[in-house]
């Protein structure tokens, strides 16, 4: 079911769609009277969410039009007119809800979610069915803040530097302004530069002609070319080899690339997103990152906070990772208020990766379709004993019995079940240890990087999608 949402202001329409793409729903926004309009004239929505001051004139004023439309379609309207004229004249058309600024976005989101019921025709269609919302998770005010630097980005192609702690996010903030901006249409491309020897990285970014050196086989479009019309995201950019940093600088000035080997210059036309857990200023001055590197990156920084400075998002990150859980195979679960306290309670010096991390486990070995808070103390010991021993044979066993105890495989299956159960988390792990770099993964398990490749396809596993989540 598809939302229409009409408001101006870039950051609360951001967090809005985040909160109806949670509960399900589509969402077209737009930020006029006009487009809005036009859309309502060519496609039908469950449910129109309208804030009242637009740039072409009055939201309540021009309902009529809508009505006439629309006739059956719910309205909710938002207004910072907090007047007692305006919650009567959104009374007077028949609005199945009127918000005054600030709301509660959680609010909104169950008034939607009723307004839709309330016209419910029936079951959904294909075209009606949820989608996967927004990838950044969290409604905390210093997430907030995130979220208002990422609207000033949307239109425009200035560079952004993302930093913060492991674990927080970082490819998600690229993520986020590549799809909600202006080059959404175009490719994303990822690649984490830290991994890449110094002697590769201008065949893995620019690209190579054949017969450049020993092994190119082949023309290889690198990631720049990649990307064109996109968004290219350089994760780990502190991390990033001195030699490798002059050759990326010298791309970035030019706007060009010269694959190896090749004569020609290649006129790129890409939004560089690039991000770092690092902090580069005591490195420019040790002489290990360039300076005008670092301000050729450093035009839009937008700080990540760690996750024990947004405690108030654990809960709704930790259900959202038992969603992707079960969408990954696992059981499905639910999480209790108890449970979710906990949890907030906690540390989590890796962050959003640790939590992630953390409840995959939980979901795998909870017995209950509702997880407790004394699983998840049980879980939390483990892990504690596991860190103190130096290793997690104990924990390891643990699982072995729990799986065993959940799933009772048939006699005769318990071996080749088993084996396929441990298997498929084994190598996301080692992909997400190695940042997605299926060499490295191969090399990290002792195994051929063909037989590798092999088994991620039979299991359906994709590395670039652990990569992201990573």
């Amino acid at each position: 079911m598809t939302v229409l949402l009409v408001e101006d202001d870039a950051s609360i329409a951001l967090v809005i769609t985040a909160a109806l793409e949670a509960e399900g729903f589509r969402v077209t926004h737009c930020d006029s009277i006009a487009e809005r309009d036009r859309l309502i004239a060519g496609q039908r929505f469950a449910a129109l969410v309208t804030d009242v001051m637009l740039t072409d004139g009055d939201g309540i004023e021009t309902i009529g039009t809508v009505r006439a439309a629309a006739p059956d379609m719910p309205i909710i309207i938002l207004s910072a007119q907090n007047t007692l004229d305006t919650a009567v004249r959104a009374s007077d058309t028949g609005a199945f809800e009127y918000f005054p600024k600030p709301f509660d976005i959680d609010e909104l989101a169950r008034t939607v979610r009723q307004a839709v019921g309330s016209t419910s025709r029936g079951g959904e269609t294909e075209e009606d069915a949820p989608v996967a919302g927004l990838p950044l998770v969290g409604r905390s005010a210093p997430m907030q803040a995130v979220y208002r630097m990422i609207t000033r980005v949307l239109r425009n192609d200035l560079t952004v530097l993302v930093l913060g702690e492991s674990g927080t996010g970082k490819e998600l903030v690229a993520e986020a302004i590549h799809q909600l901006g202006h080059r959404k249409d175009g490719p994303f491309v990822a690649v984490n530069t830290a991994a890449i020897p110094a002697e590769l990285i201008e065949s893995e970014l620019f690209g190579h002609e054949k017969g450049a050196f020993t092994g190119a086989v082949a023309r290889h479009i690198g990631k720049f070319e990649q990307a064109n019309g996109g968004t290219l995201f350089l994760d780990e950019i502190g991390d990033m080899p001195m030699q490798a940093q002059t050759r990326l600088l010298r791309a970035l000035q030019s706007g060009s690339v010269r694959r190896v080997g090749g004569r020609e210059e290649i006129k790129v036309n890409v939004r560089i997103v690039a991000a770092t857990n690092r902090d580069l200023e005591p490195m420019i001055a040790a002489g290990t990152f360039r300076e005008d590197l670092f301000y050729r990156l450093n035009v839009v920084p937008i700080t990540l906070p760690p996750l024990r400075e947004r405690a108030d998002d654990i809960p709704a990150l930790a259900r959202h990772f038992l969603q992707l859980a079960a969408g990954e195979g696992l059981p499905r679960h639910q999480l209790s208020d108890e449970a979710s306290d906990l949890l907030s309670r906690q540390p989590w010096r890796g962050n959003v990766r640790e939590l992630r991390n953390f409840i995959y486990r939980l979901a795998l070995l909870a017995r209950e379709d509702a997880i407790d808070a004394e699983s998840v103390a049980s879980l939390l010991q483990q892990a504690a004993r596991s860190d103190g021993e130096g290793g997690g044979a104990l924990d390891l066993a643990g699982a072995v019995v729990e799986w065993l105890a959940a799933n009772r495989p048939a006699p005769g299956t318990v071996y080749d079940a088993a084996l396929a159960a441990f298997e498929r988390p084994l190598f996301i792990e080692a992909l997400r240890e190695t940042q997605g770099n299926q060499l490295r993964a191969a090399q990290l398990l002792g195994i051929n990087r063909n037989t590798l490749r092999k088994r991620l396809s039979d299991l359906a596993i994709d590395p670039a999608e652990v990569h992201r989540l990573g």
